[in-house]
């Protein structure tokens, strides 16, 4: 690189420096003049850019959660400008972003989304108008009663599911990941993806994977800074210009050719330009009951908001697509890791499901209240690495009082799911992987849900009873069919797993060798293909 470019990134960077020192003065937080009343206590602030250098990047909520202990559950830090409010205890949680919600189900601003195209998500739309409207659409789609229509579909994907790893087992993860993606791909717009290498799987897959290369560290940079975007892709520390662009564009196809699909089926079961009633529907076949067809036949074609109420439609559609996809995965990625880690455990389910259902069927959701043990596991892989550990990010509406904390209007407050999961308190040992933890002494499920690590209050995951009933299925079926266990070298020695959890907004372990093998030595595709027969007749 010549000398006049290395001098112009460096006045760049200098600048730069200057700006956010300028930037950080001038918008340090105001605190009213009251007795008694201060910001939540927390390390020392770094001159300029606050916390980042005391900060594990790859894992902020190990270092909040070690902060916790020596500050408290409730925390101040600064971080690119951007001032926040950790909460590492449950009980805090539940007290703001639940008990005084109508203040903190706002969202931070985040300029990034616009530049990369995800402005439209409802996961990061204001506490306004729109969020209410995508809000109301994917609470009548996904409530728990609605929920229970979408089951016979989700055995349906849990038998698919087992027969990509009856057949290739070594590509665990992507049949994991096309399992997830089918489910909620025929929820919300009624497509019937392909067992494997689905072309609109793929297109939320490459959509999730851009957030994943993304630098936080960079991105919160940017997100202070946003007029950064206007300087070249070229230059060092540009990446996130260069990802922005291949974002948008993967952010345009998940939001507009899913819907066009759905949207093109129930134009062609119309007669004399107008929608059919949703029976009418259902008896061609072409468009199943989904979200997206659902609301579309409820929309009135002489309502002055219809163009709105439709981007609504479509934008909730496409939020509920990548969410869906990327989180079930994950916890099913957790899951397998923990089978092979705990074999005991693994060994036990085996039994229980066996013992009831037998060896010529799979478990149903019929068979779910008889087999709390499996219950149990699912919640204990929620809670063990939950795969949001931060959430996301709240911001507060107007400025609170909390236990003599003040917490300013704007600021932006963070639960640590990750903290809460390990609190020793409530889970001894919290580290181990211990379903019997939600388990009562006569092996009925306790109360504890887990249900924090969904989020708090009016933001809560409303696909949440879709993506529970998602994971039993998919663990039940896969417990009563495989045996997980660690891979063997070429002396038939154990390999040993030392597993890494990766991820930014979502995190999930990094691939490991493992071998997963029918428990029935003689099982072959023709004989699964009978048991799921069994079970669909």
């Amino acid at each position: 690189m010549s000398n006049s470019v290395l001098d112009g990134v460096d006045a760049l960077l200098a600048a730069f420096a200057l700006g956010f020192a300028l930037k950080a003065y001038f918008t340090k937080p105001k605190l009213p003049q009251l007795e008694g009343i201060r910001l939540p206590p927390g390390p020392t602030l770094l001159p300029v850019i606050g916390f980042p250098l005391a900060v594990d990047m790859n894992a902020p909520w190990v270092t909040y959660k070690d902060w916790g202990s020596q500050y408290g559950d409730m925390l101040y830090i600064r971080i690119f400008g951007q001032d926040s409010i950790i909460i590492n205890s449950e009980k805090i949680a539940r007290d703001l972003l639940e008990h005084r919600s109508q203040n903190y189900s706002d969202r931070p601003e985040m300029p990034i989304n616009e530049l990369f195209g995800l402005d439209y998500l409802t996961v990061f739309a204001g506490y306004n108008s729109r969020w209410r409207l995508h809000r109301k659409i994917l609470q009548q789609s996904f409530r728990q009663h609605a929920a229970l229509g979408f089951r016979p579909m989700q055995e349906t994907k849990a038998h698919e599911l087992v027969l990509n790893l009856l057949e290739d087992p070594v590509d665990y993860p992507k049949h994991l990941e096309a399992h997830s993606g089918s489910i909620i791909m025929s929820a919300v717009y009624s497509y019937g993806a392909a067992r494997r290498d689905d072309h609109m799987i793929n297109v939320v897959k490459m959509s999730a994977d851009v957030l994943k290369d993304a630098n936080m560290a960079l991105l919160g940079i940017f997100s202070t800074f946003p007029s950064l975007f206007r300087l070249p892709s070229w230059l060092p520390g540009m990446s996130p210009k260069r990802l922005a662009h291949l974002s948008k564009k993967l952010s345009a196809d998940l939001l507009n050719i899913p819907f066009t699909y759905t949207e093109c089926g129930l134009v062609s079961v119309t007669r004399c330009g107008v929608l059919c009633s949703q029976e009418s529907v259902q008896a061609t076949g072409s468009i199943s009951p989904c979200l997206v067809a659902d609301h579309l036949l409820e929309l009135d074609e002489s309502d002055s908001d219809l163009a709105w109420q439709k981007k609504a439609v479509q934008e909730s559609a496409a939020t509920a697509c990548m969410a869906g996809t990327e989180t079930t995965a994950s916890a099913l990625m957790n899951f397998i890791l923990a089978m092979i880690l705990q074999p005991d455990i693994q060994e036990k389910a085996h039994e229980l499901i066996e013992s009831l259902v037998g060896k010529q069927r799979l478990p149903t959701f019929e068979d779910r209240p008889s087999l709390p043990y499996v219950d149990a596991i699912l919640r204990e892989c929620l809670r063990w690495h939950p795969v949001t550990p931060l959430g996301i990010m709240h911001a507060a509406v107007d400025s609170d009082v909390y236990n003599g904390y003040y917490i300013p209007g704007g600021f932006v407050v963070t639960p640590n799911i990750w903290a809460m999961c390990q609190n020793e308190e409530k889970y001894p040992n919290a580290s181990e992987f211990k379903p019997e933890r939600f388990l009562n002494s006569d092996g009925t499920l306790t109360d504890d849900t887990v249900n924090f690590v969904w989020g708090f209050g009016r933001r809560v995951c409303p696909g949440r009873h879709l993506a529970e009933a998602s994971l039993w299925s998919a663990m039940a079926c896969l417990l009563a069919i495989f045996k997980f266990s660690k891979a063997k070298d070429e002396t038939g020695r154990d390999i040993e797993i030392e597993p890494q959890w990766v991820g930014e907004f979502t995190v999930r372990p990094l691939p490991f060798p493992c071998s997963i093998t029918p428990r029935n030595a003689e099982m072959d595709v023709t004989g699964l293909h009978d048991l799921i027969r069994t079970v669909e007749f």
